[in-house]
């Protein structure tokens, strides 16, 4: 597997311009984000959450890299929905009682303008806590403060499964 990926990653490296070759060091250093343990998840590292926590409000940002770019050249609508249930789902496990996590049962959002300049910001907060769903906002920032979209999620609240392993 090792020869194949550097050989994948040579070829890559040939071709690549330079726009290519940033969005290839975006995904690489993600993916060491996961390997060295600075991120749970790869999606995490890839992404390059940073984030901002409160009482009551999570807050994450990600950095622009054209590897999350559509075909317009501007963030994909996927990353920026992405964001937003990283962040809700975030801090509705953070709030879920000892023993139980939260999971998403919905998902809308609002695109308002176009994901462009250096990073998004996602700031989300608890809209109701009951004790089987929750329910959460999320605005989403450009980094000139234009607000790029907002979302609700909806969450269940389910019992966490120790797994065996196998």
């Amino acid at each position: 597997m090792k020869k194949k990926l550097e050989q994948l990653l040579k070829d890559y490296m040939d071709k690549a311009d330079e726009t290519g070759l940033k969005a290839m060091a975006h995904v690489l250093k993600g993916m060491n984000n996961k390997l060295e343990g600075k991120s749970t998840t790869y999606i995490g590292g890839i992404l390059q959450y940073k984030k901002n926590p409160d009482d009551s409000i999570w807050e994450m940002t990600i950095p622009i890299n054209p590897v999350l770019y559509n075909s317009l050249g501007i963030v994909h609508g996927g990353i920026t929905a992405t964001l937003a249930d990283s962040a809700m789902g975030t801090l509705a496990n953070m709030l879920a009682p000892e023993g139980y996590g939260a999971v998403t049962s919905q998902l809308n959002i609002h695109y308002l303008a176009p994901g462009i300049g250096d990073t998004l910001r996602c700031r989300a907060e608890i809209a109701h806590q009951g004790k089987n769903t929750m329910v959460v906002s999320a605005e989403i920032f450009r980094a000139d403060g234009k607000k790029a979209a907002q979302a609700t999620g909806s969450f269940f609240i389910v019992e966490k499964k120790v797994s065996s392993g196998e």
